[in-house]
């Protein structure tokens, strides 16, 4: 029901001076038809009940002359040629959903068990099924207490949120707390390079009444980033969220319906957010009418029908641009780009890409498909700045990092404003130069003080000895291994995002 009010509301024409014309065809209408009618009444002098035994074919009036299967199409043909639209043509090179920006509050009172096992808990299960009902969309962490830090940028692999999300706990938070102003101004500046209108949502069990103010300020705005809180504090948790200035406050439930609320808010906030962006253009949804008029010429070949009004609709229906004639049924009504966008909405992106001829489309297909090299490789080849930050993304998707470092550079050559190309060049530096250290690291053996030349023996009396390991020794050796890195993994998270956290709260 939203996305019809959303629509209704966003309504307009992009061309309305073909509007102008509606008057006209009706008028034309109007007068074919009396002209008509009068043609077809017998004369006065003829009696009513002779007319009528003399009549064939009944009253004109009444039938469907070719002036109103002409009228018909040329109304549907000027009001599609006005280019109604409700809605954005999104950038296949940006995010197709709303960006979002989870901010959980991590403090003392989240470890309340009045909901099983406890407040903190739950609210992980509920951040995962939001991030799991969002697949491929981009999602940003941000964990605050006393203060507020970002633990993870955007990203669209819900993987790399998982480890930190488990990991976040009170106590390696460095100040005690819930300072949700903080957290909200680094939601916002998470989101503020993306190129389509995100939102926030604050996972949280109530709301002070000094971050009041930070809220209504950002309803104030020009253009406020739409706010959904998830309470976890009962009522009384309502009542403070409910206090802040633009927030959607939705209620945790023990099923799925909260998450569902959730996303149809942000989803509806999103539309209302790109139907007021200008810097987007408007989708033109006037080729749709040109359908049923083509529908309308085939009355040409309806007995009565005169080769006057054939060339009248012919030039009408010329006003509407059509798709090129293709082989195939389905070429005869949708272009090859119109499939390819039935196909991709469906998420078919390996034959959405065997179908668009657009190479912006193509890329996207590919590059949600999965097919990275290939979507680089298409992106590689257009001149704008947006292809060459998608090449650099598909790039990094792919381990190629110096393709996309060279590729993030050719997109700020093109664009020097480009912020998320620049964010995305550092990172895509940072992570070459992890790499290539790890890899100098594991050459040298440098982790354990061992030089490349350098020959150490373990058990010096079986010097020169052949050692050999049981099979079932060595997996059972390979498996604890396993086990224990896993472990250390976990613990070097939380070790790491409490230091983290510690130093960014002492600049």
């Amino acid at each position: 029901m939203s996305v019809l009010v959303d629509s209704l509301a966003a309504f307009h024409f992009l061309r309305p001076l073909w509007l102008l014309l509606v008057p006209a065809i009706l008028l034309l209408w109007l007068r074919v038809r009396r002209s008509a009618g009068a043609a077809g009444r017998p004369p006065r002098e003829i009696a009513p009940h002779l007319a009528a035994a003399l009549t064939v074919g009944g009253d004109s009036a009444r039938r469907f002359l070719p002036i109103d299967g002409v009228a018909l199409a040329l109304l549907l043909a000027s009001i599609g040629a006005a280019g109604p639209t409700w809605s954005r043509a999104i950038n296949p090179l940006a995010a197709q959903t709303a960006p979002l920006a989870i901010a959980l509050q991590v403090s003392e009172s989240m470890l309340d068990p009045d909901i099983a096992p406890n407040r903190l808990e739950r609210a992980k299960h509920k951040i995962s099924d939001v991030i799991e009902a969002r697949t491929g969309a981009r999602t940003a962490l941000v964990a605050y207490a006393g203060t507020a830090h970002l633990v993870a940028p955007l990203t669209e692999d819900p993987e790399v949120l998982k480890p930190f999300l488990e990991a976040l706990d009170p106590a390696i938070m460095p100040v005690p707390g819930r300072n949700a102003t903080e957290a909200l101004a680094l939601a916002i500046a998470a989101l503020a390079p993306e190129a389509v209108p995100g939102a926030i949502l604050f996972v949280a069990d109530g709301l002070d009444a000094a971050d009041l103010g930070a809220f209504a300020d950002n309803a104030a705005t020009e253009s406020p980033l739409p706010v959904v809180a998830l309470n976890l504090g009962g009522a009384a948790g309502a009542r403070e969220l409910a206090q802040a200035g633009g927030v959607a406050v939705v209620d945790l439930t023990p099923d799925g319906a909260d998450v569902a609320e959730i996303e149809r808010r942000v989803a509806s906030a999103w539309r209302a957010a790109l139907a007021g962006d200008d810097a987007m253009d408007w989708e033109d949804r006037g080729w749709w009418l040109a359908w049923p008029a083509a529908l309308l010429t085939l009355l040409w070949f309806r007995r009565g029908w005169t080769m006057r009004w054939a060339l009248l609709l012919a030039a009408g229906l010329a006003a509407v641009p059509g798709g090129r004639a293709e082989a195939g049924v389905i070429d005869w009504f949708l272009t090859p780009d119109q499939q390819g966008r039935l196909a991709y909405e469906r998420k078919d992106f390996d034959s959405a890409a065997e179908l668009f001829q657009d190479p912006l489309w193509r890329g996207q297909a590919l590059y949600r498909d999965g097919q990275y090299e290939a979507a680089a490789e298409v992106f590689a080849r257009l001149p704008s700045a947006e292809a060459a930050f998608s090449e650099g993304m598909a790039q990094i998707r792919n381990r190629g990092y110096r393709p996309a470092i060279a590729a993030f550079e050719k997109a700020l050559e093109r664009d020097p404003g480009n912020a998320a190309a620049a964010r995305n060049l550092e990172i895509a530096r940072i992570i070459l130069d992890y790499v290539e250290d790890a890899r100098a690291a594991s050459d040298t053996g440098e982790d354990t003080g061992i030089g490349a030349d350098d020959v150490v023996f373990d058990n010096e009396e079986n010097r020169g000895a052949e050692m050999k390991t049981p099979p079932e020794e060595s997996a059972t050796i390979g498996a604890q291994t396993a086990e224990q890195w896993m472990r250390s993994v976990v613990t070097r998270t939380d070790d790491f995002l409490r230091q983290r956290f510690a130093l960014e709260a002492a600049r």
